[in-house]
């Protein structure tokens, strides 16, 4: 069960952020070929690849916050020795969980509106909640990566870290 965990951690996003280019590249690949050589559109493919991407989209945002890969100011975090910049990491982990654990109940509620209004998507059919949960699962695995961010940073701030 650790092993299973631990390769969540690690490896989560990229495997899903990997399988939905894969799956937006064959669809609408797919879809060229229908429409060209074949003669005939698919009706659901485009819908499906947009659902994808949105998805994409919002576990992106977790990606990027694991990795450390966001717009900042190298130059100026460069100038810190190491618990200098450490501290400044902790003070923006600590400014962008807040915003992450702010927007989660503006997106537990989007996605309920979704459930209540029972709308369907009109090529496919599927439940909009489908694609609605997007920003809630984005933003939930995003506060969990800028914390263990913020934990990994405040322990450097304290001597403890190994950065």
């Amino acid at each position: 069960m650790r092993k299973v965990i631990r390769w969540l951690d690690d490896y989560l996003e990229e495997v899903l952020l990997v399988a939905a280019l894969a799956a937006m590249a064959v669809i609408m690949g797919v879809q060229v070929f229908c429409r060209y050589v074949l003669g005939a559109s698919l009706s659901w493919s485009e819908e499906l690849t947009r659902y994808i991407f949105i998805w994409a989209g919002f576990l992106s945002i977790s990606y990027c916050t694991k990795k450390c890969i966001s717009i900042k100011i190298e130059q100026f975090v460069a100038l810190f020795p190491k618990r200098g910049k450490a501290l400044f990491k902790v003070v923006n982990h600590t400014f962008e969980l807040i915003l992450f654990v702010y927007l989660l109940p503006f997106a537990w509620k989007y996605l309920m509106s979704a459930v209540a209004n029972g709308q369907t998507s009109p090529a496919m059919g599927i439940p909009m909640y489908f694609v609605q949960a997007a920003p809630l699962v984005g933003f939930a695995l995003s506060a969990v990566r800028v914390l263990q961010r913020w934990i990994i940073e405040f322990q450097t701030v304290r001597g403890k870290g190994e950065k």
